[in-house]
């Protein structure tokens, strides 16, 4: 596995339409590696897998339950969310946000088909933006 691609990394990384995953946001820079891209690896706990665009619903809902995403980090190269950015968001965390009815839209071609061991392909075709 020299690419890591069994891990949603390197140039074989797949969407969950089973596409090529293309970039989710470079402003700001995201993804696990801060590269623009949903990948992983086998240390990403978080998965942090779907390309989820910002709500102020959710990024409330997000500090309510422990994760403040609002504020910058500068430290850890975090600007801080706002509505409309997009983001590779935990997918726990976005099954979280949608079972609590605040899950924010989701950019299919984005999202690492390793999403879909967190959350069901439904719901998120259901979320698309």
């Amino acid at each position: 596995m020299p690419d890591g691609s069994s891990f949603g990394r390197g140039p074989s990384a797949r969407n969950v339409l089973g596409g090529v995953l293309v970039s989710c946001s470079t402003d700001p820079v995201t993804g696990w590696y801060r590269d623009g891209c949903c990948r992983t690896d086998e240390n990403d706990h978080g998965s942090h897998t779907v390309c989820a665009i910002m709500t102020a619903e959710f990024l409330t809902f997000s500090t309510s339950v422990g994760n403040d995403l609002s504020t910058p980090r500068p430290e850890y190269r975090f600007p801080g969310l706002k509505p409309g950015d997009q983001w590779c968001l935990c997918a726990m965390r976005w099954e979280q946000a949608r079972q609590a009815g605040c899950a924010p839209r989701v950019v299919l071609e984005a999202t690492n088909a390793a999403a879909l061991r967190h959350c069901d392909l439904e719901d998120l075709k259901a979320h698309a933006a």
